[in-house]
């Protein structure tokens, strides 16, 4: 069963469902009305953090689930636990300043990139 899989991919979920939420604060707060996709500085970067944030969602579930399902469960879950921290970094660090966005969006994508790696060598081991 892929129990630790299916617990990251909700607090994926759940992530970005925050996002979108701290979206929405930021609009308001900032008087930046639907359908504007610009304005204050504080909304676009939280716009930024959201629309990054979906971007990579289709990168890293599948890779997520098909590192869980060649590779190991646990491990899948435990790379994709630092995806999710490294999105966390990456939403503060944006929060402040676009300039800090590096550190975050380096712990995220080099989560998912192993995943992705460690899933593909998996699949063509199992072809050879």
């Amino acid at each position: 069963m892929y129990h630790l899989t299916a617990l990251v991919t909700l607090l994926a979920i759940a992530f970005y469902f925050f996002t979108c939420i701290y979206v929405s604060r930021s609009r308001s707060k900032t008087g930046v009305k639907a359908p504007a996709m610009s304005g204050h500085p504080d909304f676009e970067r939280a716009f930024r953090i959201q629309m990054n944030t979906l971007e990579w969602m289709p990168i890293f579930l599948p890779a997520l689930w098909l590192f869980a399902i060649y590779v190991s469960n646990a491990g899948a879950a435990a790379i994709g636990a630092v995806w999710i921290v490294g999105r966390i970094v990456y939403f503060i660090g944006y929060s402040q300043a676009a300039a800090k966005r590096g550190p975050g969006f380096a712990i995220q994508a080099t989560a998912a990139i192993a995943l992705w790696a460690g899933a593909l060598g998996a699949v063509v081991l199992r072809l050879v």
